[in-house]
């Protein structure tokens, strides 16, 4: 290992010479712990007596190397501190865990899964210029085993079951909550204890790796959810590790987070090394295809509060990671959870920001969602809380979430939150989502609001999958099914989403009819989005295209003799989806191929209330009129 590196926060693979180390039979044991007196490595292999570990380097490394070591077998680090106290240990850099509350490393061999998807890893692209549907989702409530006692299924059992899904329901990205391994199930794992270790709750390492690969061999992306701010106070983890504060910041006001956690002390060479090793060894070992980050503000300023200031050197740290992730992995999604306004989160490091693909657009979640609370007589009051996106859209770029934090803690799911009562939801739900799906901006929606659930997620149930036999929720989940696949067919909607030329208003001031309209293209064609929030239908409305009627330029007409001849192209609006349709259980009949003629770059609709239309311009060719 580059100890000098390791100390400076430059290395990315001290996860290769840490830890357990096993080969063959034979197995290096490697810890990292300045200020202890001594320790001992007990574990399975010993019947849990001691086996002496000897310094090495320049004393701060503890080393044994055993003979009839296996994958498989359990392990723990026996700690003697300065102070007198003895405590056991897991391993920082073990590979696996046991199942809380049992606390042991699990030897694991790092190279026992063969993967199968070169395919998929030699055509992967950060989807800058094309579609992102995210499925957020948590391992252990998408679907229940009644088998386990936990309800859980393995990661291999959730991947045979969730690619189907994902394939028919149109998500071409999978993000997955923290599955570093975690004491408290209700903290959805962003209060770890064992980095890089994933979660015993769903099988093994490799069951983890089969997962990635299955879903890679189905063209679907994996995106992990990854905690580089925090981690959990058990004692026999991370906190005061070494009879100090190896990980933590020593200083109590700095050292614990709002959430409870201790915070990492990024200003330590060490930590940064442990770090983004940690985010390497998922990209390199397990595939992963990109890291949504937690809690970015908290990196950025102190306590996430920005009158506390910029921490300085946690943001070179993130610059680094970033920096070092994106050279190494170009095609790697890097997307940061931040709801601070610094600026440059999406720039790259050499051009000033922190160097991430993406910044969750929490500005645009919180003014929708607000907006379709309101009551829709004041909508016209709130009009411009959905125009004001595209005021500073191009100043980052974003990613729309709707994600587990909106769903959870008495917020109310997404259909609740719409106004209204029980039958007034769903017009406005799917009116939202076509409107999400529209907007410029990669997506990523949490598991279940596809089924328009009213029950809050609840980590210890599954969703509600027999609220489909309710037919309002039935036509919902057919009606997202469509709308997706509709994302996912046309570059319109996602190739030009950093683009300012990919975007165009065509109707932003119908304050008191409340619509809102505008164009999406690719450069070559052209996607129609219109909507009425309000709640009164309107006839009529006469939507501003600006296609006019054009001659061929091959077939300009000519008079002879009085007569035009030769032909010219007429253009029309022909719908993709509307959320009004009675097929999504909606109040609008439509018929197949349903189209508007554009005359004198206007085509007028009617428009009724709480719904969303996506419409294509096609040409036709006709005979020119005398």
């Amino acid at each position: 290992m580059d100890y000098y590196g390791f100390y400076t926060g430059k290395i990315f693979d001290a996860y290769k010479y840490l830890g357990c180390q096993l080969t063959g039979d034979k197995a290096v044991f490697t810890v990292f712990a300045p200020a202890a007196r001594r320790i001992s490595l007990i574990g399975e292999f010993n019947n849990w007596t001691e086996t002496p570990m000897n310094q090495i380097y320049n004393g701060q490394f503890w080393q044994a190397e055993l003979d009839g070591i296996k994958d498989g077998m359990l392990y723990k680090y026996k700690i003697y501190k300065s102070d007198g106290s003895v405590m056991d240990h897991c391993d920082p850099y073990g590979y696996g865990m046991e199942l809380r509350p049992q606390s042991a490393s699990v030897v694991r061999d790092l190279h026992s899964y063969r993967f199968h998807d070169e395919k998929w890893m030699k055509k992967r692209t950060d989807c800058k210029n094309s579609p992102l549907n995210i499925y957020e989702m948590h391992l252990g409530s998408w679907r229940q085993n009644k088998e386990d006692e936990n309800g859980w299924y393995t990661y291999a059992e959730t991947a045979d079951m969730l690619i189907p899904y994902l394939k028919e329901y149109g998500y071409n990205y999978v993000e997955v909550l923290p599955v570093s391994e975690h004491p408290s199930d209700e903290s959805w794992g962003y209060q770890g204890t064992g980095y890089y270790s994933p979660t015993s709750r769903y099988g093994t390492m490799n069951d983890l790796k089969y997962f990635i690969d299955q879903c890679h061999q189905n063209e679907i992306g994996v995106i992990l959810d990854f905690v580089p701010v925090h981690f959990a106070v058990d004692d026999y983890a991370l906190s005061n590790f070494d009879g100090t504060q190896l990980y933590e910041y020593p200083n109590c006001d700095i050292g614990y987070s709002s959430w409870g956690s201790k915070n990492f002390n990024h200003s330590r060479g060490e930590v940064q090394s442990f770090l983004q090793s940690n985010a390497n060894y998922w990209l390199a070992e397990y595939h992963f295809d990109g890291l949504r980050m937690d809690a970015i503000n908290n990196i950025i300023y102190w306590q996430g509060e920005p009158q506390r200031g910029i921490n300085v050197n946690a943001t070179e740290f993130l610059k680094n990671m970033n920096r070092h992730i994106k050279q190494t992995y170009p095609s790697v999604i890097l997307a940061a959870e931040d709801s601070s306004s610094y600026v440059g989160v999406t720039k790259k490091v050499e051009e000033g920001g922190l160097g991430f693909d993406y910044k969750w657009d929490m500005g645009w979640m919180n003014d929708t969602l607000e907006y379709f609370r309101t009551d829709p007589l004041y909508r016209g009051r709130d009009y411009h809380k959905l125009t004001f996106s595209m005021q500073y859209y191009y100043d980052e770029h974003f990613l729309l979430p709707l994600s587990h934090d909106e769903v959870v803690h008495g917020k109310a799911t997404i259909t609740q939150k719409m106004h209204g009562e029980y039958e007034d939801k769903f017009p406005q739900a799917r009116a939202l989502y076509l409107y999400m799906m529209a907007h410029p901006g990669k997506k990523l929606n949490f598991m279940g609001t596809e089924l328009g659930m009213f029950r809050e997620w609840d980590e210890k149930r599954e969703l509600d999958w027999d609220i489909l036999k309710f037919p309002l929720h039935d036509a919902f989940h057919h009606y997202m099914k469509e709308l997706n696949t509709v994302y996912l067919e046309h570059p319109e909607l996602s190739a030009m989403d950093f683009n300012r030329t990919g975007f165009k208003w065509l109707d932003c001031h119908q304050e008191e009819k409340v619509i809102y309209a505008f164009e999406r293209t690719d450069g070559k064609e052209k996607v129609i989005a219109v909507f009425n929030f309000s709640g009164e239908d309107i006839a009529g409305y006469e939507l501003p295209v600006g296609e006019e009627t054009e001659l061929t330029q091959k077939n300009r007409p000519t008079t002879v003799n009085g007569l035009s001849k030769g032909k010219e192209t007429q253009k029309s609006l022909h719908l993709l989806i509307a959320s009004d349709a009675d097929r999504f259980g909606g109040t609008t009949s439509y018929k197949k191929g349903q189209c508007w003629e554009i005359k004198e770059g206007k085509a007028v609709l009617d428009l009724p209330a709480f719904s969303g239309k996506l419409l294509t311009i096609k040409s036709s060719v006709v005979k020119a009129q005398n």
